[in-house]
């Protein structure tokens, strides 16, 4: 299994993937866990909404927008919370 995404440069570990070719464009969907210590730092990066996105297991590395996204829990701005990120991004056409 892929173990981390690099989105615009900040690294991000899994805890699920999966990936398919949708018209010869990748969608890879990711899960992953947010901490409330983090929480700030990964929304502000997903308002950004398109990324360079890297997979440096699989080498590859494409411009991907954000299609679908969803987490458990709202607010993690309370301390010592975690809350689980499901994120799904597609290539971009050139």
């Amino acid at each position: 299994m892929v173990s981390k995404i690099i989105l615009n440069d900040r690294v991000i570990h899994l805890s699920g993937y999966e990936e398919e070719k949708v018209n010869g464009l990748y969608k890879v969907s990711v899960v992953f866990d947010v901490t409330s210590e983090d929480y700030h730092d990964i929304a502000t990066l997903l308002y950004r909404g398109t990324f360079d996105v890297k997979i440096p297991e699989k080498d590859s590395a494409f411009k991907g927008t954000i299609h679908n996204y969803s987490t458990s829990i709202t607010n993690l701005y309370n301390e010592d919370q975690v809350g689980q990120y499901k994120l799904t991004l597609l290539e971009e056409k050139d």
